[in-house]
C-alpha cells in the first residue's frame, strides 16, 4: 500500500469492526512474496528472549492514523512470549522527521502512553499542523503534558540520534510503505494491496500472527542476534 496512494483515516468504528475480519489460524500456510518476505540478512532485535514485533510508521500517514486503533487492540491482546516496538520513520520528508523526533520526544518526556492516540487525532481528524518543534511544543502544553519536558526532549542529542538510527533500520528492513509490521528481525508481513483498507489491515495483522507462530517453532530465536535500539 504506497504512501502515495493515501487516503482518508478510517474513523475508530470502523477500524474497530475491521479487527473481528482476521481470523485466519497462527498455523496457516503462508505464501513467500504474497503473504510476507525474509529479511536478508536478519536484522537485529531490541527485545532479547521475546519475539519482537516491529511496527514502521509515521503520525503524518493517513493509513498509520486509521491502522492505530487495530494495533493498539491487537497489541493489548499479545501473549508474554511477544513484544511491539514501535519505530517512526521519515523517508527524508522534513515534517516526518519532526513527528518521528516527536514520538521519541514524547517517550522520554513520559507522555507518549497520553498524548499517542491524541496526536494522531489532532492531525488527521483536527487537521492541525504539527509539524514544527513549537507547534508540538505548544500542542503538548495544551493536552495536559509537559511542554518544556517534551522541548528539552525534542533537542536532546539521544532523540536526534533515535530518529536517524529508526530511519536506518526501516533500510535495512528495505521498507518503503507503512504501516508496515516486521517479525523477529526475520520477516515483514505482507498483504494483499488491492484490497479495501479493512481487509487490508486485517489480513496484515493475520499473517503476523501466523508469522509468529513460525517464529516460535524455528531455532535458534533471531532475538539472539545483539540487540540495536533506535
Amino acid at each position: 500500500m504506497p504512501i502515495r496512494n493515501c487516503t482518508r483515516a478510517l474513523t475508530l468504528g470502523v477500524a474497530l469492526a475491521a479487527a473481528a475480519l482476521y481470523a485466519a489460524p497462527a498455523s496457516a500456510q503462508l505464501v513467500e512474496n504474497t503473504d510476507y518476505r525474509k529479511v536478508d540478512p536478519p536484522a537485529p532485535t531490541a527485545s532479547p528472549g521475546k519475539i519482537e514485533v516491529v511496527e514502521f510508521f509515521s503520525y503524518a500517514c493517513p493509513h498509520c492514523n486509521a491502522f492505530y486503533p487495530l494495533i493498539s487492540a491487537w497489541a493489548a491482546k499479545l501473549p508474554k512470549d511477544v513484544v511491539l516496538r514501535r519505530v517512526p520513520v521519515t523517508f527524508n520528508r522534513p515534517a516526518w522527521i519532526n513527528v518521528a523526533r516527536a514520538f521519541y520526544a514524547l517517550q522520554a518526556s513520559g507522555d507518549l502512553e497520553r498524548l499517542d492516540g491524541k496526536l494522531f487525532h489532532a492531525i488527521h481528524d483536527e487537521h492541525q499542523q504539527l509539524f514544527e518543534e513549537q507547534s508540538l511544543a505548544d500542542w503538548v502544553g495544551k493536552n495536559g503534558g509537559s511542554a518544556e519536558k517534551f522541548a528539552a526532549a525534542y533537542a536532546d542529542f539521544g532523540v536526534n540520534n533515535q530518529t536517524v538510527q529508526a530511519d536506518k533500520l526501516a533500510q535495512d528492513y528495505r521498507i518503503d510503505s507503512i504501516p508496515t509490521l516486521a517479525v523477529a528481525g526475520r520477516y515483514v508481513a505482507a498483504g494483499p494491496g488491492d484490497q479495501p483498507q479493512p481487509k487490508y489491515f486485517a489480513e496484515i495483522l493475520a499473517h503476523t500472527d501466523a508469522l509468529i507462530a513460525r517464529v516460535r517453532a524455528e531455532s535458534p530465536p533471531a532475538t539472539a542476534l545483539k540487540p540495536q535500539r533506535p
